[in-house]
Parts: structure tokens; sequence; C-alpha cells
């Protein structure tokens, strides 16, 4: 493949990356915007962000395994055509149910494309030095996203409103359409994969009867059928395990869990994005109602966090091979924890530098994890396993942001209610939230400190 080829190819999945991260930073900001157009309370807000991220979680690992039955540019298509479908529905959206609806539908296209956007680069770049090169520009099109989305997206509601940050999406979508079809190999691999449709079906029962029940608990009490609905989850849970155990093609190797570096690496990467997610939902409601900051505003006071996490995930990779992933994953854990006690700890008029102190430790965190989790986990697999190891950690990571949203939306409104206008009541909920992500992230540097030994980046195996 001639270089500008290459080029054209890397171009095309970096904008499935990018228009993922986009997604997912700017939703966050325009949650007030959308609950007074549609008057609608704190649990249908987590519904918007956490259709996405549920979604996407549940149909992670089939995505990938659709990409290499049926053709990986094919596949990645049709997600950026759900992508786009999506965020057409959203940005259109006449009611709340139709916007969550969109969501999921946008959820189901990240599902499908980015699986196979990381598969065709490694298939499309032979010599190892070169997919590596690509694969780290790929990977750091997250931290771009993270880092202009929000600025961009405050920019945008302040002057064209709240629906233009799904409609930005739509043109984006379209150009890597045009881009994968005219320059994008098909390629497959299906050998040795097959699908596991009824695992997908005890999957999605497990994990999302478990969210209804948290974040519908709150609104309709913890009586209700939602909460007796999360029995299914659980038996659809055990059901689950029951099915994947001693299989090597199922959707989850159990297997695979037996060695402890890696199961403490997928513990760490759900306990990480379960803070930041939940974070992320709840900070730009603080920023709005209780600091009084104008929408546009709240994307350049949460760009020092973004810009934190990008300078330091740079370096994380050298970090974590000088001084041993475990330090490096208790450290990064460790300033997350640190950053969200701070914010636990904000009032009406706390001054925006210390508020401002709390998201840089936050964003070098999550700098300082995201990479060596993920190698970590990669590592410590048989190398046939690697491609495995690196989808069950980005399901990790979206099932700890989708109970982070839900379970810390549910600290938020068991303080708050279910408004997102009052200061005095967001604030007390906002501060209980906080110190609930806190105590997550405590808890991921407590595993990585005790669970992952010296030397675990350095345990590949053959």
């Amino acid at each position: 493949m001639t270089s500008p080829r290459r080029s054209h190819l890397l171009l095309t999945m970096c904008l499935a990356v990018l228009i993922a991260q986009l997604d997912t930073s700017v939703v966050n900001l325009v949650t007030r915007p959308i609950s007074a157009r549609f008057g609608v309370g704190v649990s249908a807000l987590q519904w918007v962000v956490d259709a996405y991220n549920l979604s996407y979680a549940c149909l992670l690992l089939t995505g990938g395994a659709l990409g290499d039955l049926y053709g990986r540019r094919r596949v990645f298509m049709f997600g950026l055509v759900a992508f786009t479908a999506g965020s057409l529905a959203c940005g259109l959206a006449p009611n709340v149910a139709l916007l969550i609806a969109g969501r999921a539908l946008t959820g189901l296209g990240a599902a499908l494309a980015l699986p196979s956007s990381l598969a065709i680069l490694t298939v499309s770049f032979a010599d190892p030095r070169q997919r590596a090169h690509a694969i780290g520009i790929w990977a750091s099109c997250n931290g771009i996203g993270l880092a202009i989305g929000p600025t961009v997206g405050g920019a945008l509601v302040e002057h064209a409103g709240w629906r233009s940050v799904f409609l930005l999406i739509v043109p984006i979508a379209l150009a890597g359409m045009i881009l994968a079809y005219r320059g994008v190999p098909e390629s497959a691999d299906p050998h040795g994969r097959r699908l596991d449709p009824i695992g997908q079906l005890l999957a999605i029962a497990a994990l999302a009867a478990p969210v209804l029940a948290v974040i519908e608990a709150p609104r309709l009490g913890w009586s209700s059928w939602p909460v007796l609905a999360a029995a299914a989850g659980v038996t659809a849970m055990v059901l689950f395990l029951a099915a994947q155990r001693g299989r090597n093609d199922g959707m989850v190797p159990l297997a695979l869990f037996q060695n402890h570096a890696f199961a403490a690496a997928m513990a760490v990467a759900a306990l990480m994005t379960f803070g930041i997610y939940g974070m992320l939902f709840l900070l730009p409601i603080y920023l709005q109602a209780v600091r009084g900051t104008p929408i546009d505003m709240v994307g350049l006071e949460m760009l020092p966090m973004a810009l934190a996490f990008v300078a330091v995930s740079r370096r994380s990779g050298r970090l974590a091979a000088g001084y041993g992933a475990r330090a490096v994953l208790t450290a990064g854990m460790g300033f997350m924890s640190a950053g969200m006690l701070m914010l636990g700890l904000v009032e009406a008029a706390s001054p925006l530098w210390f508020v401002e102190l709390a998201a840089l430790s936050i964003g070098a965190g999550l700098g300082l994890c995201g990479g060596p989790v993920m190698a970590v986990a990669v590592a410590n697999v048989l190398r046939v396993r690697a491609g495995t190891a690196s989808g069950l950690s980005n399901t990790a990571r979206m099932l700890g942001a989708t109970l982070g949203v839900a379970v810390l939306g549910a600290i938020y409104a068991a303080r708050a209610g279910q408004g997102v206008a009052d200061p005095a009541l967001v604030l007390a909920g906002v501060q209980a939230a906080f110190r609930g992500s806190a105590t997550s992230a405590f808890a991921g540097a407590l595993v990585a400190c005790l669970c992952i030994r010296r030397g675990a980046l350095e345990q590949v195996l053959a």
C-alpha cells in the first residue's frame, strides 16, 4: 500500500474515533438546556448519556466479531451510517424519548465502527513500527476530541442552540463514509470467529436491568418495578457466566480472568471510567447551576482537564516502562481520587482556581492510566488473545462509564431530587456524587497497588 493511500486510510479511521469522542464529550454540556426544553429531570438526562454508553458497552464485542466475519470496511461503514442517523435523530428530536433512542443508535454505530477501525489499521500496516505509529495517532484522537469537544460545543450551544452539537457530527460522519468507500480496502478474518446471539442477549439483559433500576429508583421508589426487574438482570448474568464457562469461542473467555494482573486491569479500567464519566455528567451542571457559568465558558473551564490528559497520556507509556505499571496506575488513580475529593468539597463561593486545580489533577491521573491499563491487559494474555483482551478492556471501560453515570447520578438525585436548577440542591447533590467518584478512584488505586505485580508489562505470553 502506497504512503498516500495509508495516509488516506489513517485519516478515515481517525475521523471515526474523533466523532465518537466529540459526541461523548459535548453531550454533558447540554443536559441543562435539554432539561429546560423538554421539562425533564435527572433520570431522563442520565438516559440521554447512558443510552449511548449502554448500547456501546453491550455491543462492542459483537461489533468486532461482525467485522471479522463479514468485512471490516462494510461493518465500519454501517457503523458510520448508524452514527449519522442517530446524531440526526438527536438533533431533530421533538421529545426526550426520541432523543434517547437516537443516542442508543449512535452507541450502536460506535460499537460497529470503532473495533473495525482498529482492526483495519492492524491489517493495513504490516510493518510493526508503522503499525504502532498509526495506532498511536488513532488513539491520540481521543485526546483531541476530549480537548476540543467542550470548547467547540459550548460555543455552538451559545450561538446555535443545543441541537447543533448533535448535528455537527453529521457532516463529519458523512465525510468518513465517503473516504472509507473510496480508499479503504475490504478485509475479513472469519477463521475461529462466530457470533454468540444467546450470549449477546443475556449480556444486554445483565447490563441493562441494573442500570434501569439505579436510574429509575430515585424517581419511582426503591420498591418499584425497575428495582424488581434488576432480579432478572442478576439471573441473566448468572446464565451468561454459565454459558461462557469453558468456552474459548464465547464473547468473554472467562479463563483470561484467572490471570490476576489481567483481572486487576479490567477492574481498574472500570473504576477509572466509573468516576470520570459520572464526574463529567455532573461537573457542567455544577458550573452552570451553582457558579452561574455561561454555557460557552463551561467548555473553557473544563479545558485544563483535557489538556492535562493529552499532555500526560503521551508520556504514560514511557513512565510505565521506566517505573512499572503498578506505580503509574496507582499514582494515576490516586491523582484522580484527590481531584474528585477536592470537587466533593466545593462550595458556591469556592475560587475558580480550586476547581481548576481539581480538574488538572483528574486529567493528569486519567492520562497516566489510560494507556498502561490496556497495555497490562494485553501483556498478560497469549498473543493470539491480544485482540480479545483489547476488546474486553474497552468493554470494561464502557461498563464502568455506564454504571458511573447511573450510580453517581442516583447519589445526586438522592440529595438534589430530579432538578438541575436550584443552586442549593444542586450543590448538595454534586458534593455527595463527587465524593462517591473519589471513592471509586481510590478503590482503583488500591486494586492497582495490591493486585498488579511489578513487571506486569513484561509478562507478554507467547
